[in-house]
């Protein structure tokens, strides 16, 4: 068996078993002031998967997104409770740190938001304030090897001192993900990540999804339907604040056990 079948077979063999589990979610309830936008959601999130958040417009599935990586403690309204589980520890204790957190728990935003900075600064701002690299040599090799894991090294490496701005958007949806690759987290967030893109573009970061999640945890919120059955391994369908139904992707898809949830994925409501 050569290096690539040999490789083929260990990914399989980890498919087959029983992957582990990342994020332990229970009894999630979200509220904006009064307004209760997430209704008791019960989820797991598995390591080297993808899952996939689905449901029409504000139906919870970005809020529940952003209480794995604390991103609503940016809401002054925002008031989470139950059960949110990260590797066995409870994320919203107060003695978690929520700057390491988030370097555990990447986020890629809908909009390619590169800082108004060199490609190379654009990576290497996150291990540098985290402490990962001293020296420069260090730091070049994480720029580099972050850059190729997110599929950009090719396209910028003889103009890394380029604004990062300057870049068309596939590419800077790219360098958005090389960006939080580099403070080596365990599961990586998107929130619609392709939906500023264009066809082209939203392939490669379709086929980049694929590549990743070898290493990570994936979480990705879509309003596209296609894009959920291309890249998810599990999928959840969100409708007024709850989970109506989670499971295998194909399952979901093909054979759902809900009637909202076959309605939805057949165009009669969202």
């Amino acid at each position: 068996m050569d290096t690539r079948q040999s490789s083929l077979a260990e990914r399989h063999a980890v498919a087959d078993g029983q992957p582990q589990v990342k994020f332990v979610t229970r009894g999630v309830h979200v509220y904006y002031g009064e307004k209760e936008a997430i209704k008791g959601v019960s989820l797991d999130i598995l390591n080297n998967e993808v899952t996939a958040l689905i449901g029409p417009s504000g139906c919870g599935k970005s809020t529940y997104l952003r209480c794995l990586n604390r991103m609503n403690d940016t809401v002054d309204s925002a008031r989470v409770t139950g059960s949110i589980l990260l590797d066995g520890t409870d994320i919203y204790d107060k003695k978690v740190d929520v700057v390491q957190l988030r370097a555990r728990v990447g986020m890629v935003f809908q909009k390619p938001n590169p800082f108004p900075k060199s490609i190379y600064e654009n990576v290497a701002y996150g291990p540098k304030i985290h402490g990962l690299a001293t020296k420069k040599a260090d730091l070049d090799a994480i720029v580099e090897t972050s850059l190729k894991k997110a599929g950009l090294w090719n396209e910028v490496s003889d103009r890394l001192e380029t604004q990062g701005t300057a870049l068309s958007g596939g590419q800077q949806q790219r360098l958005c993900i090389a960006r939080a690759i580099a403070v080596s987290p365990e599961v990586i967030l998107m929130d619609e990540p392709c939906s500023a893109l264009d066809p082209i573009a939203t392939a490669r970061v379709e086929e980049l999804i694929d590549e990743l999640r070898e290493n990570y945890a994936i979480v990705i919120v879509t309003h596209s339907m296609q894009q959920a059955a291309r890249v998810s391994q599990k999928t959840a369908f969100f409708h007024l604040g709850d989970i109506v139904e989670h499971g295998k992707t194909e399952q979901i898809f093909t054979n759902p056990r809900e009637e909202r949830t076959r309605d939805y994925i057949t165009g009669r409501f969202g």
